[in-house]
This record gives structure tokens, sequence and C-alpha cells, in this order.
């Protein structure tokens, strides 16, 4: 049987819905990107988060083609 996946903002804002409901104010990420704590939450929750839904994993890989491209060819100018 194959593991079943999740979109993890997906189960963090279930999580904030419920204790908005209950009443109270939950933060994530207060002083600076939330990811980190977000993968906390869903740790604590018995769920594996993964690498594909991290925003900070896609602007490094981001990052790191463009400075490839620029080593490649050039000062951003295309073949």
């Amino acid at each position: 049987m194959a593991a079943e996946t999740y979109n993890p903002w997906t189960i963090v804002n279930l999580v904030f819905t419920h204790l908005a409901e209950q009443g109270l104010h939950p933060t994530l990420g207060g002083e600076g990107h939330p990811g980190e704590p977000a993968a906390a939450l869903l740790r604590a929750l018995g769920i594996t988060p993964t690498v594909e839904g991290d925003a900070r994993v896609q602007a490094g890989i981001h990052d790191e083609l463009a400075a490839l491209r620029a080593r490649m060819l050039g000062s951003g100018e295309t073949p």
C-alpha cells in the first residue's frame, strides 16, 4: 500500500482553523520563514514533511540554476 501524501499547508491550515475556532490566536514563524515551525508541527502530528513542499528548497534550486546559467551562458544572454 502506497503511503498517503498531504499538502503540508492544508494540514497546518486545518490545525490553525481548529485553534482559532477554540478562541486561540496561533502564529507560525512570527520571526522569519514559517517552513521550519510548520515542519515541526507536522512532525508532532506524526506526519513526515517532504522537501518538495518547502519553498526554501525551491528558492535554493532556482538560485543555483540561475548561477549555472550565468556561468555557462554569460551575463544572462540566451544563445
